[in-house]
């Protein structure tokens, strides 16, 4: 189906969008459903308390943006993209005023459950969400969960929507940990193995720029591989090896040193890390 034949659906169902937090994700999400989906500017209105940052998201998107959130009213979908630390204080002053009653409340911020929304906000239906850096570049890979009591229907429309942006999925919020430490903290994982590469690169010769390329563009390329032709990993593995040669080295080497139970040990560290910050 195509993106023509879903989007007014999907924007129908989510009415008026007040975008609580304009920082990294926030923005990113934000240039998605403009620039992206073509969304209509008129139907978002952002909540970005600096003024200079507020400024830049109205000239840059065409979006009402207010310094101060409290002043947001009427909206039938509020999307928070606040830090986690921040969430509490924000979304109890905004439910404080009574005038900001949305019909659905959608939060990207890590380890907030849904029973904790689902209390600041009792009448709403309550979506969390887990989405990851590449949503910036229309690639993210996103998680979906719903609170208890909120309909199914309403899952699968954020799933919808940030599928528009990417990729998304809707699981069970007990498993929003484990998805945090594969898909949210995975960027990162990605980003230092092209780190080392270059750098092990620039030990054997390359010039840095070469490495970093080299490296970068074999990663990506990869992944666009796997994607395309839906090859398994390990076949893919295996196609690239061949007996006895450089390829067979490294990996033996990696084996030897015991990659994969370091990677595994470091997701387990992820999960754990989420688990305490919820």
């Amino acid at each position: 189906m195509s993106n023509t034949t879903i989007q007014p659906e999907i924007f129908t169902k989510l009415g008026k969008i007040a975008l609580i937090g304009g920082g990294r994700m926030g923005e990113a999400i934000l240039a998605g459903l403009v620039h992206g989906t073509l969304l209509d500017p008129k139907t978002i209105v952002v909540g970005e308390p600096y003024e200079s940052r507020c400024s830049y998201l109205s000239e840059t998107y065409d979006v009402e943006c207010v310094t101060d959130a409290a002043e947001i009213t009427h909206v039938n979908t509020a999307l928070f993209a606040v830090k986690p630390q921040d969430f509490r204080q924000v979304a109890e002053h905004l439910a404080a005023t009574g005038s900001f009653d949305p019909e659905r409340v959608i939060s990207i911020a890590a380890g907030i459950t849904t029973e904790t929304i689902a209390r600041i906000f009792p009448r709403a239906q309550v979506i969390r969400v887990m989405p990851n850096a590449p949503l910036m570049a229309s690639a993210g890979m996103s998680v979906v969960s719903v609170a208890q009591g909120t309909h199914i229907a309403e899952g699968e429309l954020v799933v919808e929507l940030f599928s528009l942006m990417g990729q998304a999925l809707l699981i069970d919020e007990d498993k929003i940990n484990a998805a945090t430490a594969i898909s949210g903290s995975g960027p990162a994982y990605f980003a230092l193995l092209v780190e080392e590469l270059a750098h092990a690169g620039a030990q054997v010769g390359l010039t840095a720029e070469q490495a970093q390329q080299l490296a970068l563009q074999t990663l990506v390329g990869t992944a666009r591989q796997l994607h395309l032709f839906e090859e398994g990993p390990a076949e893919l593995r295996k196609a690239v090896t061949s007996p006895g040669g450089t390829t067979q080295a490294a990996l033996e080497y990696f084996a030897s040193a015991g990659f994969g139970s370091l990677v595994e040990q470091a997701v387990k560290a992820a999960c754990k890390r989420a688990e305490e910050l919820a």
